[in-house]
């Protein structure tokens, strides 16, 4: 017969509630305007309980950073199959999908929140963008990449979190637009670096080795081709 009591939890499946809890409350709302209190209501539980298992709102936030952090990593993670323009606007698609489904709490993780100035936090963020970095250069098929195509894969994943901040803020360009172009973006600035650096050259030839007719790069090339002459 059910009683209708409330199943205890233990502390870690507890952590574990509050920090989901604090990720869905900080994926709508910047988590300076969430209190404890909100996240306590939210998880069926009491203020004071809140800070049995957490220190302050400072650690909440911390660990739900924490739990973002890895699930955009993942984001990140593409299989080494077909076109690398295909791959990337996967990756791309994948990364925005985060970004629409999280917000404000995307930009709190970019942008440090209330926890700006944390080394913690920072070590977040920076461990996201290598995560990214090592996944980018490992699609290029490259042992020990050169200062140019550090400088161009670190260049466009700062490109690729300033677009979705911008675009958070009021969506004025059309999301699969953007993902798109920034596909193209890593070509243009692979493209250029290539014009100075040989290493760069040999990168940019394999990637245009494998891309169909109709793929992501070629369609660049296409855009570039039809732009309107000057009268």
């Amino acid at each position: 017969m059910t009683t209708g009591a409330r199943r205890r939890m233990g502390v870690e499946e507890r952590r574990e509630q509050l920090i989901s809890v604090a990720l869905g409350l900080f994926s709508h709302r910047s988590p300076d305007d969430v209190s404890i209190d909100e996240i306590a209501e939210a998880a069926g539980i009491s203020r004071p309980l809140v800070y049995h298992y957490f220190p302050g709102k400072q650690q909440l936030y911390e660990a739900a950073l924490r739990r973002a952090a890895d699930e955009l990593t993942a984001r990140f993670v593409e299989p080494h199959e077909g076109p690398l323009g295909a791959r990337l606007l996967r990756v791309m698609q994948r990364f925005f999908d985060f970004v629409d489904e999280h917000g404000p709490g995307f930009s709190a993780l970019m942008r440090g929140g209330p926890a700006i100035g944390s080394t913690r936090t920072g070590a977040l963020i920076d461990g996201v963008r290598q995560a990214a970095f090592t996944q980018i250069v490992a699609h290029l098929d490259v042992q020990e990449p050169s200062p140019r195509l550090e400088l161009v894969v670190r260049s466009w994943i700062s490109l690729a979190e300033t677009t979705a901040l911008l675009w958070l803020d009021g969506q004025r360009l059309p999301r699969a637009e953007l993902e798109r172009q920034l596909v193209h973006d890593f070509a243009a600035l692979a493209a250029v670096s290539a014009a100075y650096d040989e290493r760069m050259a040999q990168v940019v030839r394999r990637m245009l080795a494998d891309e169909p007719a109709d793929g992501m790069f070629a369609d660049l090339v296409g855009r570039l081709l039809e732009l309107p002459q000057p009268a």
